[in-house]
């Protein structure tokens, strides 16, 4: 089931909305990884895992309804970038001053996201200010490259190139 954290999104929705795949097994497997890898990689940052469970189910049980309209990605498992506002969750943009941070409602992204039927279950870890060349900051530390932990896997986006490489 590993290779099935390699596949694009919308080879997912299509595994899901075929019922190859629940989306709550998907997102276990996520979980699995997460627990795995990320203490040496430092990718995610921050985990959404009860909310994201419960959202798991209830796209699972949409499906199982046979629910006319689903949204293209569907029961998709995902993480954003920690600069990303997504409700109730710390959004700093790695900057040790907003670490108290807490974000009230999504943003539009995420919104927009959400609606198409993803399931938000992480951010990733960003450089202070989303503006180095590696992804560090004093709040969260080091992202660090998995095929290469001598190597960072870049700024801005290295939490979520980091979370993608390692699958």
């Amino acid at each position: 089931m590993s290779e099935l954290a390699f596949l694009s999104a919308t080879q997912l929705a299509a595994k899901i909305r075929l019922r190859e795949i629940s989306s709550e097994e998907l997102l276990r497997l996520y979980f699995e990884r997460i627990d795995r890898y990320n203490g040496d990689l430092n990718a995610i940052v921050v985990q959404c895992r009860d909310e994201a469970v419960a959202a798991a189910k209830k796209a699972d049980q949409e499906l199982a309804k046979g629910t006319e309209q689903l949204g293209a990605l569907h029961g998709v498992p995902m993480t954003v970038k920690e600069s990303y506002g997504v409700a109730g969750t710390p959004s700093t943009w790695g900057v040790p001053e907003m670490k108290d941070n807490v974000v009230e409602s999504d943003a539009l992204p995420i919104q927009r996201l959400k609606a198409a039927g993803a399931i938000i279950f992480g951010k990733t870890n960003v450089p202070i200010r989303l503006a180095d060349f590696q992804s560090y900051n004093d709040i969260y530390g080091t992202t660090n490259n998995p095929w290469d932990r001598t190597r960072g896997p870049g700024g801005s986006s290295g939490g979520s190139a980091a979370a993608l490489a390692a699958g």
